[in-house]
């Protein structure tokens, strides 16, 4: 396949995102899409640069891109947190792990639908890894029940953690009860449901809270960064097809809302990467969408940043020049042994004689297996089925 036809598949895959929201793109304080063209991304980082040259400058600058994400997303100060009130379905057991099915209230009436995938043994206190999905939208191939993203939580969950995947705004279970993406404040909600998630994760007696990663491709990726950047508990982060110079995000649940920009402020998701820095953190990329620059353009600065702190080694880099937008298995193959590495986790477990990852014992479930309402356990009265009344609250 030549990189044309490449390019042409990314596209059909994310044009849904890229659509949605026109007049949000309207809006000078957004930095949506193709924001730049790739020699004026090359040409903003090197004016960014500008305003630090050690670890102190760096640090200030940080916390206002960090800022800058609560503000712009409605979130400084934080919401209340209410009971989480976990509601558990259906545990499964298959070889090496188990999957269960959970749904948590981020806030009082608002449902986040997910699975738990578990090691099938578990001796005292495990990693946690929170996996969002991205927002590719064919009704066989979605969200969470996506055979990638069941693949690599149970590969995890072999590995000795505890993974959560769950549905994003608009997607899975939470759109079959009329919450949609395609609104104003996705990126609110998203963001929020995904601080619950990590409260959740940390809650659960099995999980060691110092050792908390996540790793997601796409608007997964943009939602791992974001999380990491605002969030001091994950502890090792692995944003996939994502982190880009000149590429912010095209869906609303991305970049919908002014987290690049303020009156006081610019900036781009290369800075809001960096953020995670000094702690581990590998950028996935690939020859066939916006991070096919990464080796030269974006990881050779976030590096520069962690060189402030002495630890560039924290930070890597793998790109697949021949590989397309997706968390396909070579991605998968390059983010194990990273986890494995900086949380603890066997890789023994999932490797074979010859040493090369085995996924060929993981069960692909369908979608009705991962669903935690239904006609039997249906959604709770009390369940917000409105975007436009999340926030009322």
């Amino acid at each position: 396949m030549n990189i044309h036809l490449k390019l042409v598949g990314v596209f059909t895959l994310v044009m849904s995102c890229f659509s949605v929201y026109p007049q949000a793109q309207n809006n000078p304080m957004l930095r949506m899409n193709y924001v730049l063209t790739e020699e004026e991304a090359v040409q903003e980082l090197k004016e960014f640069n500008k305003r630090y040259s050690n670890k102190k400058e760096w640090e200030k600058w940080a916390n206002v891109v960090r800022e800058g994400i609560l503000k712009g997303t409605e979130l400084d100060p934080l919401p209340e947190k209410t009971p989480l009130n976990p509601i558990y379905r259906n545990k499964r057991a298959y070889a090496g792990y188990t999957v269960e099915n959970v749904a948590i209230e981020s806030l009082p009436g608002v449902f986040v639908t997910g699975s738990i995938y578990r090691p099938a043994e578990i001796k005292g206190k495990v990693p946690g890894i929170l996996s969002p999905h991205g927002h590719w939208g064919k009704p066989d191939d979605y969200g969470r029940f996506r055979q990638d993203m069941q693949i690599r939580c149970a590969t995890l969950a072999r590995m000795g953690a505890v993974v959560i995947s769950y549905d994003m705004v608009g997607y899975g279970e939470m759109r079959e009860w009329g919450i949609e993406h395609r609104k104003p404040r996705t990126l609110k909600t998203q963001l929020w449901n995904s601080i619950r998630l990590l409260d959740f994760i940390v809650s659960l007696p099995e999980v060691d809270e110092s050792k908390i990663g996540i790793t997601g491709a796409s608007g997964g990726g943009t939602q791992a960064f974001l999380l990491a950047a605002v969030d001091e508990r994950v502890a090792v982060s692995v944003p996939a097809v994502m982190v880009s110079a000149h590429m912010f995000g095209g869906c609303v649940g991305e970049s919908g809302m002014p987290v690049h920009k303020s009156k006081n402020h610019v900036t781009n998701n290369v800075e809001i990467a960096a953020t995670f820095a000094p702690k581990p953190m590998l950028l996935i990329s690939d020859g066939g969408d916006w991070t096919k620059n990464n080796p030269s353009v974006e990881y050779p600065y976030i590096k520069n940043i962690y060189g402030f702190y002495g630890l560039e080694d924290r930070v890597e880099n793998v790109h697949l020049p021949n590989d397309v937008h997706d968390y396909g298995i070579n991605k998968r193959t390059a983010m194990y042994p990273f986890m494995a590495k900086h949380l603890g986790l066997d890789i023994n477990k999932v490797q074979d004689k010859a040493g090369n990852i085995d996924e060929s014992d993981i069960a692909f479930e369908h979608a009705y297996q991962m669903e935690v309402f239904n006609s039997v356990n249906p959604v709770p009265a009390h369940a917000i089925r409105s975007n436009a009344d999340i926030w009322k609250q």
